[in-house]
């Protein structure tokens, strides 16, 4: 008996419906593949704890030797830039200008909002503090004169403690009549900003060059590993196992390298500067600094963490591209 064409409607609409949960199912079985591709991938490695160990520390070492310095340049620019924080302008005023009128100076820049601190040394406070701090009290005895200056001693405020900056505060001060001469102790501060991008550089070229050591130590583990398993692979093709399912576990396994050698080569780096931070304290201490050495924050762990996946993922997937190819059914 032919079907009427409202009685075929609802078989279309069960074949389109149990089209759907095929989809899913599908889905589902990828993903339970993957999870269990990780699970052998990485019981494999526990198999055999003392080679994956070696490998993890070759590999973490060649992550944490960059993460230490990178820490310690850190550190030293922050440094740095507590000690720029700290400058301070010494205005030399001319032998001509009277102590009153030399007062009068000081007052007229203490207004200045480009100055957070501003202080005036007479000439005799000078000598004094000179005698103090040189050692020379007996020597200077017999001058008949003093031959220091007065002093106007200024600290910029925080906006303009740039070179550019201290450059024009230095010359707007030149050009005030009585002011004879302007001194800034910035040299060594710009040499140590120097040696910071050199250390920068520096560190940026080492950390490729053992980028490129943590991708051929995988690769190489991972080769060995293909060849062990050659056998395996082999009968994986002849049953239709297609490359995407042969190269799969040898990716989780350069995926578990990297994420074990992140860890491991972030505990060293923790532990570096536990071990060095006793001698940075002490080191502070007698410069009665509130300096504090810091570590690895968040943002530097987690790239840490994503060099070494991505650096054990890519020397996996050379090894896989390079070596798979070779090994084909006859």
């Amino acid at each position: 008996m032919r079907s009427s064409p409202q009685q075929d409607k609802p078989k279309a609409r069960g074949s389109a419906s149990t089209q759907q949960p095929d989809l899913k199912d599908r889905g589902g079985s990828y993903l339970n593949h993957h999870f269990e591709t990780a699970k052998v991938s990485w019981q494999r490695l526990m198999a055999t704890p003392l080679a994956t160990l070696m490998t993890l520390m070759m590999i973490a070492i060649a992550l944490s030797l960059p993460g230490v310095l990178y820490v310690g340049l850190q550190n030293v620019e922050q440094l740095g830039q507590r000690w720029q924080g700290s400058a301070q302008l010494s205005v030399f005023l001319a032998d001509s200008l009277s102590e009153a009128e030399g007062r009068d100076l000081a007052q007229q820049l203490s207004d200045n909002s480009q100055f957070s601190q501003l202080s005036y040394l007479s000439k005799d406070e000078a000598l004094a503090e000179f005698k103090a701090y040189a050692g020379f009290g007996n020597a200077l005895e017999l001058l008949k004169e003093n031959p220091l200056p007065a002093v106007i001693l200024i600290t910029p405020s925080t906006d303009y403690l740039l070179s550019d900056d201290l450059s024009d505060l230095t010359q707007q001060l030149l050009s005030l009549d009585g002011v004879d001469d302007v001194r800034i102790d910035m040299d060594w501060v710009q040499r140590l900003q120097a040696m910071v991008v050199l250390g920068q550089r520096t560190v940026l070229l080492l950390g490729l060059l053992l980028a490129l050591g943590v991708v051929l130590v995988v690769g190489n583990t991972i080769r060995l590993e293909i060849q062990n398993r050659r056998d395996e692979i082999i009968v994986v093709k002849l049953v239709g196992g297609t490359d995407s399912f042969v190269r799969r576990p040898f990716l989780y396994t350069g995926f578990w390298y990297g994420i074990g050698a992140g860890l491991v080569a972030w505990m060293l780096v923790q532990l570096s500067l536990w071990y060095l931070g006793t001698v940075v304290d002490r080191l502070i201490q007698l410069y009665h600094s509130e300096f504090q050495l810091q570590g690895l924050g968040l943002g530097a762990t987690l790239l840490l963490m994503l060099i070494a996946v991505t650096l054990g993922s890519g020397g996996a997937w050379l090894a896989v591209l390079r070596h798979l190819r070779a090994i084909e059914p006859r």
